[in-house]
């Protein structure tokens, strides 16, 4: 399971420059919004081991072509893969995924990726996690899972349960879309520059012969503006969504913004509320224990326990809301998903817990995160 060998597959969907110690790196299948394919997974993961280890490389540049940094991980092949009756070749899929993650996290050296346009799902992973995130005027982030039966996975329990209060169970339960100021207002991206000097920061990084994040840090600086946060941003609300979505139970947070919406007529809160209605039960039942285990674990334990939760969602032995999202919103397209069980009364404690344990499969294994011996302090303070 554990090859990254790309060798004779099609490179050009990771397209590589080498400028002296600066790697860049553009993902580049432009008409899927550079969604990650197997082959960009295998390819990105082959280089960044690469790179850890060549004292040639001092820092990494990861972008997207085109209007998106990146849609997500390539759903739709999984679930042709699960209607053959293969969900192994989806858990092969996912496993590299995050690998690709964990390596992303624990990165020698730092890694500046430039959030310009779409940055959802998989393409969070490979760029959330590392050190320096450049969201623009075109950023768009969301962890929209919830929506396709599936739950906010390569390692997103870390990082949203990091984010201040509980916005990051707001986040990872609605699904909502963030702009590049509020994911800066949050802590998701590190700087916000306009997009039209984005060419410019490239150049100024590609002279820098350093791998101190100090100075790497500095330079984004000199490109760097304070983005002003629109009257209408949810971070304005940050009182509401922390005194909601800290409830225990997603029948509990649905409760008290139904208790909000009588108080007062405001239209964030229906919508909200809508949000939540329109997902699959089980996906936000599994998602609130999911980003609530994460406030307490490292990123390695946080995706060998997301490895468990996405194998048990591709077997769908409890739900196959996880196929029946992907056909409402990605294939027919109708957005009018059947989901099974169909609300949150059905889902019960006993079908929850079992997303978190161990796959009873002879030869089904956990995730093996490869041994990071010679780590950045920033790398082990996430471990």
């Amino acid at each position: 399971m554990a090859s990254f060998d790309s060798t004779g597959i099609d490179e050009d969907q990771v397209l590589v420059e080498e400028k002296r110690f600066v790697r860049l790196l553009t993902l580049n299948r432009t008409k899927q919004l550079n969604a990650l394919s197997s082959t960009m997974v295998s390819r990105l993961l082959e280089l960044f081991v690469a790179y850890d280890a060549d004292p040639n490389v001092k820092l990494v540049v990861v972008k997207g072509k085109g209007r998106a940094f990146c849609a997500g991980g390539d759903v739709s092949a999984v679930v042709h893969d699960i209607k053959q009756g293969d969900w192994r070749r989806g858990a092969c899929f996912f496993w590299k995924e995050f690998i690709l993650d964990y390596l992303i996290a624990t990165f020698s050296k730092p890694q500046v990726s430039l959030l310009n346009g779409i940055v959802m799902g998989g393409g969070a992973g490979v760029s959330i996690h590392g050190r320096f995130r450049v969201a623009t005027e075109k950023s768009v982030f969301a962890m929209p899972e919830t929506a396709l039966g599936l739950f906010p996975d390569v390692g997103a329990s870390y990082y949203l349960s990091r984010l201040p209060g509980f916005f990051g169970e707001y986040v990872g339960l609605t699904g909502a879309r963030l702009d590049g100021a509020e994911m800066l207002a949050c802590g998701l991206a590190t700087h916000f520059v306009s997009s039209k000097r984005l060419t410019d920061l490239e150049e100024a990084l590609c002279r820098a012969d350093t791998s101190q994040p100090s100075i790497i840090s500095s330079i984004i600086d000199e490109f760097s503006q304070r983005p002003i946060l629109k009257e209408q941003s949810v971070y304005h609300r940050l009182d509401v969504i922390d005194k909601c979505f800290s409830r225990r139970t997603v029948e509990d947070i649905l409760a008290a913004l139904e208790e909000e919406a009588l108080k007062r007529k405001d239209d964030w809160i229906t919508s909200t509320i809508q949000d939540l209605k329109k997902a699959s039960p089980t996906s936000l039942k599994i998602s609130l224990r999911s980003i609530r285990e994460g406030r307490l674990q490292g990123i390695g334990q946080c995706l060998i326990r997301e490895y468990r939760m996405v194998c048990h969602v591709l077997r769908g032995e409890v739900s196959k809301d996880f196929v029946e999202g992907c056909r409402a919103i990605l294939l027919d397209k109708d957005r009018n998903p059947k989901w099974e069980p169909s609300n949150l009364g059905l889902v019960t404690d006993a079908m929850v817990e079992r997303y978190f344990s161990r796959i009873e499969d002879e030869e089904w294994e956990d995730l093996k995160l490869p041994a990071r011996p010679s780590l950045p302090a920033s790398a082990i303070s996430k471990l």
